[in-house]
């Protein structure tokens, strides 16, 4: 009976795909304004410049890891809420909305706690040179005290996804990130707060956003509500949403690791101004794969949905057509890197040392872009199918087991060129190794329905 109604099972799948991604990845772009607005108004602050640049990219490895516990139970708990859905258990897909929501507030609380004890010697470890630390310290105070708002509202608007409420999801991160860029020049310039003003801003919008959904999962408007009853987390059904959320959970957990690595090597080699230069090339990386992590979001409830439904067909036409779209996006993001490389790193900051650093690493590091899309793609279909171990190997060759020994095996050999080779070495190669667990992990799941 659940097939015969929801979309999901039964809607043309390109129709769904553009339902489904266009809004989720309008909403990760908007959702990528919240750093990048920071940056560009830090950036362009007369008395916080390259070193306000520097002291928000010290912070952001720990950015990265509130965002990775919001995709842990998230994605996790959305891919196994819309399985559920698919095998048409009502009561179980409940269960995990609720188990998930505690899971979010738990880890958030935490993270507040143990990042107003730890802050210092954790920036000091993360690469803070004495002149950046009280810059980074100002900023990464505050976006502690929000942790439980970042955490909850990204966690949870995977669940309006899977809901079925996608425009819904677009314009909770709209409304957050508007807000954000809204209070930012008012925190920063207006108020002059500085660091601390900048993180104001964003922990304010995340609160906004935070409400936004609960108020739409704590009443009637929701098919699937948060209820007390199932906000007491079951072993079995906490121990799912985690291992389904896992590989998206390490691909940002690596991440973090990645940036601490990569911000530690920077100062050996380039000081604070590669360190400032890093912090706007993770910028334009963000803004030019938050669309494919939403390509993603979409195009993960359908290939769940009719994973559990067992139409495998549905699953093929899915990706096909995802992976074609996530190519487009990254083709047309590596030529205007290609074309426009000052023009972009000015964007945040004008000093003639921080540009002339700035483009020659955003062309180098982004060499290897337009494979990237069909790697995301290619290592998250296991992960919507319910296989992590293979999802989570494969995110993890990219950052982790390729790139950060590539990072400090080159850097040693050709300096801080050496560092920004590192990534496209490190991209080509996981590209092809998820390649071929792709082709074979699609064909045994077409061959298993014959």
């Amino acid at each position: 009976m659940t097939e015969q109604v929801n979309p999901l099972g039964t809607e043309k799948v390109s129709s769904l795909l553009l339902k489904f991604s266009v809004p989720a990845i309008i909403g990760m772009v908007v959702n990528a304004l919240y750093n990048i607005v920071d940056r560009i108004f830090i950036g362009n602050a007369p008395k916080l410049g390259s070193n306000g640049l520097a002291g928000i990219t010290i912070g952001f490895p720990i950015m990265i890891i509130l965002l990775s516990i919001g995709i842990l139970f998230g994605v996790g708990g959305a891919t196994l809420f819309s399985i559920k859905l698919g095998e048409g258990k009502m009561e179980e897909a409940d269960e995990v909305i609720g188990c998930a929501f505690t899971l979010l507030l738990i880890c958030g609380a935490l993270f507040l706690i143990l990042g107003q004890i730890f802050l210092t010697p954790l920036l000091k470890l993360f690469g803070a040179s004495n002149t950046v630390l009280p810059y980074s310290t100002a900023y990464m105070r505050v976006i502690f005290f929000g942790a439980i708002f970042q955490v909850v509202s990204m966690g949870m608007n995977n669940f309006l996804r899977a809901d079925g409420q996608p425009r819904l999801a677009m314009i909770t991160m709209f409304v957050g990130a508007g807000t954000n860029i809204f209070l930012d020049p008012i925190f920063i310039y207006v108020f002059n707060m500085g660091m601390a003003g900048a993180a104001f801003a964003t922990i304010l919008s995340q609160l906004i956003s935070m409400s936004w959904i609960l108020s739409y999962f704590l009443t009637d408007r929701s098919k699937h509500r948060i209820r007390f009853k199932n906000m007491i987390p079951k072993w079995n059904t906490a121990l799912h949403i985690t291992s389904l959320g896992l590989p998206g959970f390490l691909t940002q957990f690596s991440n973090s690791i990645l940036n601490i690595v990569l911000n530690k090597s920077l100062l050996l080699f380039g000081g604070d101004i590669a360190v400032s230069g890093m912090g706007i090339i993770n910028s334009v990386q963000t803004i030019l794969l938050m669309p494919i992590i939403g390509l993603n979001q979409g195009v993960q409830p359908i290939i769940s949905f009719n994973f559990g439904a067992k139409k495998f067909d549905r699953i093929k036409s899915a990706e096909k057509l995802a992976m074609l779209a996530a190519t487009i996006i990254v083709l047309i993001g590596w030529i205007l890197t290609r074309l426009f490389p000052s023009q972009i790193v000015s964007l945040f900051n004008r000093e003639k040392e921080l540009v002339e650093f700035g483009s020659l690493a955003l062309v180098t590091w982004f060499w290897c872009l337009p494979v990237i899309g069909f790697q995301i793609l290619g290592a998250n279909f296991f992960q919507a199918i319910g296989r992590p171990r293979s999802a989570m190997f494969l995110t993890l060759t990219r950052q982790v087991i390729l790139l950060i020994p590539a990072i400090l095996i080159f850097s040693n050999l050709w300096g801080l060129n050496g560092i920004l080779i590192a990534a496209p070495f490190a991209d080509g190669i996981s590209a092809v190794l998820t390649g071929v667990w792709f082709y074979f992990g699609l064909r045994k799941l077409i061959g298993s329905n014959s």
